[in-house]
């Protein structure tokens, strides 16, 4: 296994890599917010790659796949010694319908589905314990979240679940689960084009001792290296990239602006010997209080390709140059540059 750059993560006590291995994609088609139809075999090798180069965090979600996902990982874990076993973080809250595959998951945080979803994620998992347990997404179905936050730390004596966390919560939810108990991390948003995070949320969780881990640091995928208006055209209709009402990244004029874009990154690429998805997630890397981010991998080239934001860090100067073209066009909406470099 290789030595990759490590942070704590708040006061957890884990050490994680920089870097941790996404399973969104690895769900399959078979549900709403679905990448395409995607191999198992190919998601257990892409996972047993990034182990292999040194990532020692899984983050999957057990709506991912209606639970498909996490088989894939428990299949993943399969023969690696505990003690050379990844931490995994997985993630609760959204409860889907068998009889409506690609119906909107509810947002549900009761105090009774979440021992149940604890008790179905630790059996798909293959696990005795959850690492990390996150909750997914607020709830809508009008619990209070002190009461759903009280029974994370149920979960956490009984054993099940070593430490709590938070994603998708704004800076007023995270203060109301404080003041229960502490919030261990939380997973957010944040990449080049969206980078709302670095306003609010990351500042406080840097200021409570909460670690934050990232997701869509590469803004799924549009900021690789071989990203086009082609591949756009071959992508599964039913990828929740295409309709997604909320989410305009991927269809013109906003796609050929955001290629443009990630054209910029590449002379900055070149001065690392890095390719250009490993500069964007460098960029995540580079807030101060974050702790690691999530890469998402369909095959073990995928990895190939990012494990390198791993070993550099991007200087003032790059900082300055991905600024003012986030500025000359017009990218995303958030601060535009971390306020230091680390």
């Amino acid at each position: 296994m290789t030595a990759l750059a490590t942070r704590q993560l708040g006061r957890t006590g884990y050490d994680i890599s920089v870097v941790g291995a996404g399973s969104w994609a690895m769900g399959g088609a078979e549900w709403k917010y679905n990448w395409g139809a995607q191999d198992d075999a190919s998601s257990v090798r892409a996972l047993r790659r990034a182990i292999a180069l040194g990532v020692n965090w899984i983050d999957t979600a057990a709506v991912y796949g209606r639970g498909h996902a996490e088989e894939v990982v428990g299949h993943a874990l399969e023969g690696i010694p505990a003690s050379e076993r990844p931490f995994v973080f997985t993630k609760c809250g959204l409860r889907w319908s068998d009889s409506d595959v690609f119906g909107e998951p509810g947002r549900c945080l009761r105090p009774d589905s979440l021992r149940q979803e604890c008790d179905a994620s630790l059996r798909r998992l293959g696990v005795e314990r959850i690492d990390l347990y996150q909750f997914h997404w607020p709830d809508l179905a009008g619990v209070d979240v002190e009461d759903s936050w009280e029974e994370m730390g149920r979960l956490i004596e009984q054993g099940k679940v070593r430490a709590g966390a938070v994603s998708n919560f704004d800076v007023a939810l995270l203060k109301r689960c404080e003041k229960v108990r502490h919030v261990d991390s939380l997973q957010s948003p944040l990449s080049l084009i969206d980078r709302r995070a670095g306003a609010d949320v990351i500042p406080w969780s840097a200021d409570n001792g909460t670690g934050v881990i990232c997701y869509s640091p590469m803004q799924a995928g549009l900021l690789s290296d071989s990203f086009s208006v082609e591949r756009v055209a071959l992508m599964d209709r039913r990828d929740w990239r295409l309709w997604h009402t909320e989410f305009s990244h991927f269809t013109p004029p906003a796609l050929q602006r955001n290629l443009a874009f990630r054209d910029r990154l590449r002379p900055v690429a070149e001065r690392h010997d890095a390719t250009v998805a490993a500069v964007a997630i460098a960029w995540v890397l580079s807030w101060p209080g974050v702790t690691g981010a999530i890469v998402g991998s369909r095959s073990p080239d995928q990895v190939d390709g990012w494990i390198g934001a791993a070993a550099f860090s991007l200087t003032d100067d790059d900082l300055d140059e991905i600024a003012v073209a986030l500025t000359d066009l017009a990218i995303g909406v958030g601060p535009t540059r971390p306020p230091t470099a680390h």
